[in-house]
């Protein structure tokens, strides 16, 4: 089985143990062993679009992690937590509650090319360490800055105390983070409630199933049914037809000559995917290959 089966993971779940589920609807449907890797963690207090990559596609799982992600977030007003979520303790108050306008008004200073400092509870490593595990441990953990970049920042919806907000990111973006400096900048302070991925690459949550049907897929050996196939994560890459003598050579490796083109495309002997290919003016030359 080479492709994808996206999960819309459930709160409380982390990526690992997703990937966990679904080797272990694979061993149950009777599929020989097979490489499984996801495309973007997701926090456990986080749910929606996790993309699993299966076969061959695992080779994509890095590029999926590069991708733009969609999120819809709240965030409460009034109080700051540790972790920036509902996971941690109360570190900070404001009797401050903005109104949606005040919110809206905010916005377009969130919008394009930003910085933020991540939150201290991330994975990031600081001198061979993970941050929330220095973090966890009392110690002082200076976050620096990184650039990142929102592509579109809305607001959905708005309640005395919180707002609702759906965001376009760019790869590295912490949400956590975004919502906290939003609170900062209407003179207050707020912590995620609510973080939902409704897009992952070209990956959306129309896509997306439960680990239940998951399950139920697996006991009726119906897993391809539910899988996506490997270009499925390759939508936005030009197709570059190759005759059987040209994928035989990208398999080995060899540079192509001869096909004026330029940027990334993927070479298709017919239906079949052949390579992840780089062109540069008649140079075709193989980025990834796949085995199929």
């Amino acid at each position: 089985m080479h492709g994808w089966i996206i999960i819309d993971k459930p709160l409380g779940l982390g990526s690992t143990q997703a990937v966990s589920a679904v080797k272990r609807a694979l061993r149950e449907a009777g599929v020989a062993k097979t490489k499984v890797g996801h495309g973007g963690t997701l926090d456990p207090l986080a749910t929606g679009v996790l993309p699993i990559a299966l076969g061959e596609a695992t080779k994509l799982a890095g590029r999926m992690l590069d991708s733009d992600k969609i999120y819809d977030f709240t965030i409460r007003f009034g109080e700051q937590t540790s972790t920036l979520d509902g996971e941690g303790e109360v570190i900070a108050t404001s009797d401050i509650l903005p109104a949606r306008a005040e919110v809206e008004g905010v916005l377009p200073r969130f919008t394009g090319p930003i910085e933020q400092a991540p939150p201290m509870y991330s994975a990031i490593k600081i001198d061979g360490k993970r941050a929330y595990d220095l973090a966890r441990a009392g110690e002082e953990v200076e976050m620096k800055l990184r650039s990142v970049t929102i592509h579109a920042l809305d607001i959905v919806a708005a309640d005395a105390n919180s707002a609702t907000l759906r965001a376009h990111v760019s790869k590295g973006t912490y949400i956590r983070s975004l919502a906290r400096d939003i609170a900062l900048a209407l003179g207050t302070v707020g912590y995620v409630t609510m973080l939902r991925r409704v897009k992952a690459g070209p990956f959306t949550l129309d896509q997306a199933i439960s680990l239940d049907n998951l399950s139920v897929a697996a006991r009726d050996r119906a897993l391809e049914q539910l899988m996506l196939p490997l270009t499925a994560g390759l939508d936005d890459i030009p197709a570059l037809p190759v005759t059987p003598d040209e994928a035989l050579a990208l398999r080995q490796g060899k540079v192509l000559i001869g096909k004026p083109h330029t940027g990334l495309l993927l070479a298709m002997e017919g239906e079949t995917p052949v390579a992840l290919v780089e062109s540069s003016g008649p140079e075709i030359r193989v980025v990834r290959g796949f085995n199929l």
